[in-house]
């Protein structure tokens, strides 16, 4: 049986390898010094395995097809996007079946890939929580951007199917990493916003086809957004959410729906369907280590955060 050794709840952000603050006091920083302390936690911990829940960013999925969740089973590459690694990572793959296996008997039906492609969004909290790529890992990637969404009720019962199997899945010591932003308002990627037209429209939907030269012509325009000091975050939501978390109170941030949800934390707050997976998985009392409600196109964390089992 594996054993759940710990859990991280981390933000993630192009810009936090675009922009690093410059010195400890500047924006950001506070947050990336954390994130070295739970990077030594984790060396303690010794994983032998890390599950990683993540998004992705229309590198690897697009609306040709869109699954709410894909489970990485066999290879995994790094698109190597905002200064992310590149190439192939190590899945451990005999985990990541049993994963599928558990939940498949839990009532969930996910897409497999034996030859995922993650982004940042993936790669960016596996290689901050374990100073590098090396560490096998069980990537699940949910969809956060436009429907199909799960429901936040629906991630929180992936978790808890998640939880249990890991539990049966085979010996070994298991990590549980959730990687999303908190609150952060974004241009829309839904198809069927009348604003997404053109070019964009076309790359959601069609960008498979040459991903590389779809974000070479997107990235320009990320970077271009980085310190815009009025970019928006909603620090009090951010706060409440974190403290549900503390309490183990999952059904209070699930209530929130879609539209309340997206309404206090912005199209981008989508993404702490990663957390509740997460923290569902490992159903124990979590510690709320760090905050800091820096705008996302500053310092790039986002509303940035870190949580992780004491």
């Amino acid at each position: 049986m594996s054993e759940i050794v710990g859990f991280v709840g981390m933000s993630h952000s192009p810009f936090a390898t675009l922009l690093p603050p410059a010195g400890p006091d500047d924006p950001g920083a506070p947050f990336l010094a954390d994130a070295a302390r739970v990077r030594d936690a984790v060396a303690r911990l010794a994983p032998d395995a890390v599950v990683v829940v993540g998004p992705d960013h229309f590198h690897g999925n697009f609306y040709d097809v869109m699954p709410p969740f894909v489970l990485g089973v066999e290879e995994a590459v790094g698109f190597g996007d905002y200064g992310s690694t590149s190439g192939p990572l190590p899945v451990a793959g005999d985990l990541a079946w049993s994963v599928y296996d558990g939940l498949t008997d839990a009532g969930f039906d996910l897409a497999l890939s034996y030859a995922l492609t993650v982004d940042h969004g993936i790669v960016q909290g596996y290689e901050m929580v374990t100073g590098g790529t090396t560490i096998p890992l069980v990537p699940l990637v949910v969809n956060t951007a436009a429907p199909p969404l799960p429901t936040l009720a629906r991630c929180v019962a992936l978790g808890d199917a998640l939880g249990k199997a890991l539990a049966a899945g085979p010996a070994g010591r298991v990590l549980v990493v959730a990687s999303g932003g908190l609150s952060h308002w974004l241009p829309s990627n839904d198809p069927r916003d009348p604003s997404v037209v053109g070019e964009k429209r076309a790359s959601l939907i069609h960008g498979r086809q040459d991903a590389q030269a779809f974000a070479a012509a997107r990235e320009p325009k990320v970077r271009a957004m980085g310190g815009d000091p009025d970019a928006r975050v909603n620090d009090a939501w951010d706060r409440w959410f974190l403290d549900r978390l503390t309490a183990g109170d999952l059904d209070a941030i699930a209530a929130l729906g879609h539209e309340g949800l997206e309404e206090a934390a912005g199209t981008g707050g989508h993404e702490i369907r990663t957390w509740l997976i997460g923290a569902a998985a490992v159903a124990t009392p979590l510690a709320w280590t760090s905050y800091e409600p820096v705008p996302e196109w500053i310092t790039g964390m986002g509303s940035g955060a870190t949580f992780a089992v004491p």
